[in-house]
């Protein structure tokens, strides 16, 4: 962890970086009396070759300043913003006016929220966990359409039935994938739809499941899209043009693969709705190599009636992480009033 002035320059760094989006000097830093370095230029110089030393910030090939490394955002987020108290003292008068509305619905309040959230940043927001990662398995069952097809269907206690078609594998007889399907359904029962990967990682350590380890990544994979379907049918996603408009993505092909990506419902892979807490996904950090240009904040939230969920902010890794963070930890906080 950094200590003393070195602190304060990576932050000043970072924070006028995201201010300008154009590599930072020491003499920028000097002038700008937000960041009160009191030292002289060539000193801020030896400590920036310092941080450089340890990976926190890089030199570019266009001018002698230095802009923020992956590391660099890391050490920012982790280690130099305001704590988590300070960052709960903040308000936001506009979304107050969202959450205070009688009768407002969580959806609608989700909705504007987000929309509020990427006029204010010109980010792209998410939230996921209505209907779809709330819902609860009741029944899972198997039709037989011919020699080497069948169906699964699945109804949730809010009476929502999903099919899937499904390849019966060579090597295995319809009784025995019934046999399978029968297990599950006794296993999943009641479980809730955001819960089924990890139940069903749990069953697979067991030695009740021996059996049917051999046709896991046949049936399982096929199986689990049914959720993800599902679930993908309710999410929220806002700012999907705005995003564009950060600089990082001026390039037409990296443009288009973020695009695809958002079309796709992939990008959803990167936001657990069962962590526990505040997420900062930044770069390669991420799973996607379509992503390793952007961080995703997200936060789960639950409701006053127990529904959870989460929200998340999609930007460039230039991030303003303060503002964002401060915004979505406010939403989560106050989402519980909805009735």
């Amino acid at each position: 962890m950094l200590e003393g002035r070195l602190r304060e320059v990576l932050k000043a760094i970072v924070e006028e970086y995201v201010r300008t989006n154009e590599p930072v000097g020491s003499v920028s830093l000097i002038n700008n009396e937000k960041y009160d370095l009191d030292v002289s230029s060539a000193t801020i110089r030896n400590d920036m070759a310092l941080l450089e030393s340890m990976g926190l910030i890089m030199k570019t090939h266009t001018s002698s300043g230095r802009v923020p490394s992956e590391a660099g955002y890391r050490e920012y987020v982790s280690n130099l913003l305001e704590d988590e108290e300070n960052l709960k003292l903040e308000s936001f008068p506009l979304l107050d006016e969202i959450f205070s509305r009688s009768y407002i619905t969580k959806e609608k309040a989700l909705s504007e929220s987000l929309n509020l959230v990427t006029s204010l940043t010109d980010y792209a927001t998410m939230a996921l966990g209505n209907q779809g990662y709330n819902s609860k398995i009741k029944k899972l069952s198997i039709i037989r359409l011919a020699s080497d097809l069948a169906v699964i269907l699945m109804v949730t206690d809010t009476g929502h039935v999903e099919s899937r078609k499904i390849n019966i594998p060579e090597g295995i007889s319809y009784q025995e994938l019934e046999r399978i399907i029968n297990y599950l359904d006794y296993t999943l029962k009641d479980t809730p739809i955001w819960r089924i990967d990890q139940v069903l990682r749990e069953e697979t350590s067991k030695e009740s499941l021996e059996y049917y380890l051999d046709y896991y990544d046949e049936i399982i994979s096929s199986f689990v899209q049914v959720f993800t379907n599902m679930a993908q049918d309710s999410y929220y996603f806002k700012g999907r043009m705005q995003i564009l408009n950060q600089p990082e993505f001026s390039d037409v092909s990296k443009a288009k693969s973020l695009i695809d990506l958002i079309e796709s419902g992939e990008i959803f892979q990167d936001i657990d709705i069962d962590s526990e807490g505040l997420s900062v996904t930044i770069g390669r950090e991420n799973k996607i190599k379509a992503m390793q240009d952007c961080t995703i904040i997200s936060i789960p939230y639950e409701t006053s009636s127990g529904e959870i969920g989460a929200i998340a902010v999609l930007g460039p890794t230039r991030m303003e992480y303060h503002k964002v963070i401060s915004l979505l930890e406010y939403i989560a906080r106050n989402i519980d009033k909805i009735k």
